[in-house]
């Protein structure tokens, strides 16, 4: 006899490579992305900047850490000046993290919009399958490691990867601003 049965419903999917979730262990990389999601900075900008939010850090530990989301493919270099007789590189994220959940009871007030939301999606989804469901499938074959891994979801990290670009396309062109 069982103690508890019941059913957990998926709240949170987290779609990363292994190398991107590794550079997020430490927190202090995920405000490093923070400051540099929307300008460009040097690590003695960063060091800088997180030294005025609470975090006492050697400017070599700043400098480590960019370079772990650098070798990650989530920060890059956006900018080189001539300084001194050197070269003065400026990073920038091209990683967005939200580090923050909706508030408590948030969930009633937006029940509304939630369904107006999964109506919508379940229809883009079904227009872009119909239209693209080969090219989809494909990649997601590409993907599997073995005919046996069924249980990975390829195809629909696929179409949510297609959903996560759409997104970034329309903030990158300031077109989600304009919605919003």
């Amino acid at each position: 006899m069982a103690l508890l049965d019941s059913e957990v419903p998926i709240r949170d999917v987290i779609t990363t490579d292994p190398e991107k979730a590794k550079a997020l262990e430490n927190d202090l990389r995920a405000k490093i992305l923070d400051i540099l999601a929307d300008e460009a900075h040097t690590v003695g900008e960063i060091h800088g900047e997180l030294a005025r939010r609470g975090e006492e850090k050697a400017e070599t530990t700043v400098r480590h850490h960019v370079n772990v989301l650098q070798d990650a493919g989530m920060v890059e270099i956006a900018r080189l000046e001539e300084a001194g007789g050197g070269t003065r590189k400026y990073y920038e994220s091209n990683t967005r993290i939200f580090s923050y959940d909706l508030p408590e009871g948030s969930g009633e007030s937006l029940a509304a919009a939630q369904e107006t939301a999964t109506a919508a999606v379940a229809g883009l989804v079904e227009a872009f399958v119909a239209e693209h469901g080969e090219e989809i499938e494909a990649v997601a074959r590409e993907m599997k490691p073995c005919q046996y891994c069924e249980t990975q979801r390829y195809e629909e990290f696929v179409v949510r990867e297609l959903l996560d670009r759409a997104l970034i396309e329309l903030d990158e062109d300031g077109r989600l601003d304009d919605l919003l």
